[in-house]
C-alpha cells in the first residue's frame, strides 16, 4: 500500500497537480504509520508529516496486542509478519530502525490512553528523531485514546497542524492562541 501512495505522488507530480516542493502526507493509525513510512522510505518526497497515533515499530505494536485479543493477534500476524519468523522484514518496514533516512518534518499527536497504539509508539521515534537532531513536534493528550474525540483536543491538534503545515509548506494560518482553544494537548 506504501508504493501505491508513492505512485500516487508520482502521478500527482507528473500532471503538474501537485508542487513537487510542497507536498505532505498526513493520516491517524495505518495512515499514521503510513506517514512514517512515506518520510523514512521515500524522505524526498514530502515536505512535511503528521502522524496520528500511528505506530513506529512493527515489533512493539504487535507485542502491546493484548492477551485477550489472541485470535486477532494471530490474524494480524498473517497479514503483517510474526516478530519470530519475521523479524528482518519486520524490522525493515518498522520506521523506527531507519530514522537516519528522515529528512522530513515531522508532527506526531498520540493520545495517553490509546489502547490500541500505545502511547511508546510515538514517544520511541521522537526520542530517536530528538537523539538524531530531526526535526519532529510531538503533542501528547493526556485524555484522549485511538484518536481524538473530544472537540476542543481535535481543535487544539488541527491548530497545530494548519500552523506546522503552513511553515513547511508556506501559506497562511489562523492565529489559534494556545489559550483559546482548551484542548488538553501538551507540547513534548
Amino acid at each position: 500500500m506504501q508504493h501505491d501512495l508513492t505512485d500516487a505522488v508520482q502521478w500527482a507530480i507528473t500532471e503538474r497537480i501537485a508542487d513537487p516542493q510542497r507536498i505532505a502526507i498526513m493520516g491517524g493509525s495505518y495512515g499514521g504509520y503510513a506517514a512514517l513510512a512515506g518520510i523514512t522510505f521515500t524522505p524526498d518526497l514530502y515536505a512535511a508529516a503528521v502522524s496520528i497515533v500511528g505506530p513506529s515499530s512493527l515489533f512493539t505494536l504487535i507485542a502491546s496486542i493484548p492477551p485477550y485479543w489472541e485470535p486477532v493477534k494471530q490474524k494480524f500476524m498473517l497479514q503483517v509478519g510474526d516478530p519470530d519468523s519475521d523479524a528482518e522484514m519486520l524490522r525493515e518496514r518498522s520506521p523506527l530502525f531507519h530514522v537516519e533516512r528522515i529528512q522530513t518534518p515531522l508532527l506526531i499527536g498520540q493520545g495517553a490512553n490509546d489502547p490500541r497504539v500505545k502511547q511508546h509508539e510515538s514517544e520511541q521515534i521522537v526520542e530517536a528523531m530528538r537523539t538524531s537532531e530531526k526535526q519532529v513536534g510531538y503533542v501528547l493528550f493526556p485524555d484522549e485514546g485511538h484518536g481524538f474525540a473530544r472537540p476542543e483536543n481535535r481543535l487544539q491538534f488541527f491548530g497545530h497542524v494548519e500552523k506546522f503545515l503552513a511553515r513547511h509548506l508556506g501559506g497562511r494560518c489562523e492565529p489559534l492562541p494556545e489559550d483559546q482553544h482548551g484542548g488538553s494537548g501538551i507540547e513534548r
